[in-house]
């Protein structure tokens, strides 16, 4: 199971930037500073002790940490390129299941 389809079957579980930040090894200002950037967790606005991830917010996050400490890309580069991974994923599940994909 992929972790898109972990993340459809978690999509009504939201959880707090603490939560975010622990699972994705970062601090709360890391978080904080993608959010601002508007690579992570769209409307966000106010105090972020009241923000409110869903499972596919968590799972871009930990996209964003993987290419922003492989590559040392700033929030805008690592969004871009996570942008690019989750179009290439879907168009790849379309495909799946049209039968054009393999497995």
């Amino acid at each position: 199971m992929t972790e898109e389809q972990i993340a459809m079957l978690l999509d009504d579980v939201h959880v707090g930037i603490d939560e975010v930040a622990g699972n994705c090894a970062v601090d709360i200002a890391w978080v904080v500073e993608y959010v601002r950037a508007g690579v992570l967790l769209d409307d966000a606005e106010g105090d972020p002790a009241r923000w409110s991830f869903t499972s596919h917010d968590l799972i871009r996050a930990r996209r964003l940490r993987d290419v922003t400490h492989q590559f040392d890309a700033n929030p805008e580069l690592a969004g871009l390129v996570v942008d690019m991974v989750e179009e290439l994923d879907r168009l790849r599940a379309l495909l799946r299941r049209e039968g054009l994909l393999p497995e």
